[in-house]
């Protein structure tokens, strides 16, 4: 999401994520130096053997107790290396687990705190990935990947210095036939960083079409449709397929490489030595160690070429996540906020002007909203009517600010609505939206998503405000009834019921009601009434109107057409009026006659 954060080296992307978790390198260097030392204690093995053979035997003979004492040097200095390498071990699983969990928990966090726009930008199902799949590719490089890292390089290390103590020329041929590996790496990095990138993009896509399938698995069966997202999935997994593919290829021809450049480098070192005889002064232990060495920095190589492409994986994957972690919070915070005064609140909008912005081609689409100026004093109930693609909508999502306009400013109580802390605008500022998001929990903890900690007391005597105890009582299980996932098991009325309790128990100043489309039972229709009436006394409301039922109640409507606003007034004003409220009250009253007859 972030483009500095795709624009990053793999080195700048594990330096961001170091600073973004901690964890990663608290403690590292004593995690090293146990790496270290288990890695020389295996070194010490080749010159044990150079020993023994240089010392041990000779002329026919063989020191029995001098070679005994060798080997149970070397048995102590396995367990060492056995133990300090446990030791290394355990500390990098438990910093690698602290770090995922922090990443973990910061990620959810950051994705709750993005913009409205940013959610809207990026599929959920991709967002999802973040959090899961992502997140288990680098859970399963470190428990994998990263402890090559940690010994198999530490070991390189060590064994190229002991290399070069023993003798620089045949150390030399060892390095320079094993340095071309290294280009060979390089050269395939980029490709091969490019393919896991868009394997991990296209898991996303799947993810992201799954979730969305199985969430509009009502709609398909009622349209017997099953066919089409069958369909969908396929082409996606099959482009999955295709990527994974071609990342496994890229990835598959660094083994080879590795085991190729292994042979090459100990024929080398073999071919040297044996040339230079005697007269260089090694002995033949020492050529024999030396070899020995030889195969303990190669050995490491093999299992590098494995490593790599996985590392690379997991470079992808930590990009998208840090991708999402340096993407802004949303709305933006100024950098000298202001509160809203104590006291009733009003909204005013001052030459406000706004068209969505793409981000993928950086320019403004074409203007939504058209220079609206409007004043809501304070306690006003306002119903904002118009046809579809008015306005009226957006209008009420910069009210909110959920977006911030183009041109123009949305005072809050006279305060400049980008100046306001967001946390603040929410205490005093609440939005109904049309289609209420309810969780797979009780009425109760639905209630509580407004105001974290009421108590249930609390709760029910805002729900008896509204005049909705009656309602509670006939659930089930009184509040304590669960609601299913996404309020499925209330009606979409009922899920409103439960939004209008949301926002009683809140308490804010000014309310933001975007009005539900969906038909439902004159029953709970009364009820919604009801308890709108009661929710609005002594508040600032602004009710995104599609029934105009709501806007006849309203102190006040106004009319958008085009992005502008053509009326303004009173409802039985309007209506007189003959303009386009009064057409669009008169083809209303004409369509619930008609309705009331059949």
């Amino acid at each position: 999401m972030s483009e500095p954060s795709a624009s990053r080296g793999a080195l700048g992307v594990i330096g961001r994520s170091v600073e973004i978790a901690p964890a990663l390198r608290s403690g590292f260097l004593a995690t090293f130096g146990l790496a270290a030392v288990g890695a020389g204690a295996r070194v010490a093995v080749p010159v044990l053997l150079q020993m023994a053979i240089d010392n041990g035997v000779g002329e026919g003979t063989v020191r029995v107790d001098y070679v005994v004492r060798l080997a149970a040097v070397g048995a102590v200095l396995v367990v060492l290396t056995s133990a300090c390498q446990r030791a290394a071990v355990v500390r990098l699983g438990l910093r690698s687990e602290a770090a995922l969990y922090e990443l973990r928990v910061r990620l959810f966090s950051h994705i709750h705190r993005l913009s409205l726009a940013d959610h809207n930008e990026e599929k959920r199902g991709s967002l999802v990935s973040r959090v899961t799949s992502d997140i288990e590719t680098l859970q399963q490089f470190f428990s994998w990947g990263a402890l090559a890292f940690l010994l198999d390089g530490t070991l390189m290390v060590v064994v190229a210095a002991v290399m070069v103590a023993y003798d620089w020329m045949l150390s030399a041929v060892a390095i320079l036939i094993a340095m071309p590996l290294a280009f060979v790496l390089r050269s395939v990095q980029r490709r091969l960083v490019a393919a896991w990138t868009a394997t991990r993009e296209s898991n996303a896509e799947v993810i992201g079409a799954v979730g969305e399938m199985t969430a509009g698995a009502e709609t398909l069966h009622a349209y017997d449709a099953a066919g089409l997202p069958v369909t969908r999935i396929g082409t996606l997994l099959r482009e999955r397929t295709r990527r994974f593919v071609r990342a496994s290829v890229i990835g598959a021809f660094l083994f080879p490489s590795g085991e190729l450049f292994s042979v090459l480098c100990v024929s080398g070192v073999v071919t040297v030595a044996v040339v230079r005889g005697p007269s260089s002064g090694l002995t033949t232990g020492a050529v024999v160690g030396f070899i020995f060495l030889t195969y303990r920095f190669l050995e490491p190589v093999a299992e590098f070429t494995e490593v790599f492409d996985q590392t690379q994986s997991a470079v992808a994957s930590l990009r998208r996540v840090v991708g999402v972690l340096d993407t802004p919070v949303g709305p933006p915070q100024h950098p000298e906020p202001l509160r809203i005064p104590a006291g009733p609140v009003g909204v005013q909008l001052q030459h406000v002007t706004f068209a969505y912005r793409s981000r993928a081609r950086d320019v403004d689409e074409e203007t939504v909203l058209h220079d609206i100026n409007l004043r809501i004093p304070p306690g006003q109930s306002v119903a904002i009517v118009g046809r579809t693609g008015s306005g009226k909508t957006t209008l009420g999502r910069l009210i909110a600010r959920f977006a911030d306009p183009v041109a123009g400013v949305v005072l809050i109580g006279g305060v400049d609505a980008r100046r306001i802390p967001n946390d603040h605008l929410r205490d005093r500022l609440m939005v109904v939206p049309q289609e209420p998001f309810l969780f797979d929990d009780s009425v109760l903890d639905n209630l509580r998503y407004s105001r974290p900690g009421a108590a249930e007391e609390e709760c029910r005597r805002a729900m008896a405000h509204l005049g909705l105890d009656d309602w509670l009582e006939s659930l089930p299980d009184g509040v304590a009834t669960r609601v299913g996932q996404r309020g499925a098991s209330l009606s979409a009325g009922e899920r409103q019921l439960v939004a209008l309790g949301r926002a009683a128990i809140s308490d804010p100043d000014v309310l933001i009601l975007d009005e539900a489309t969906s038909s439902v039972d004159a029953l709970t229709e009364v009820r919604i009434s009801r308890a709108l009436e009661r929710l609005s006394e002594g508040r600032t409301t602004v009710a995104i109107a599609h029934r105009l039922s709501t806007a006849a109640r309203a102190d006040r409507v106004v009319v958008m057409e085009a992005g502008r606003v053509i009326e303004d007034g009173a409802h039985g004003d309007l209506v007189k009026a003959g303009g386009l409220y009064s057409s669009m009250y008169g083809a209303w009253v004409a369509a619930t006659s008609t309705e009331d007859t059949l």
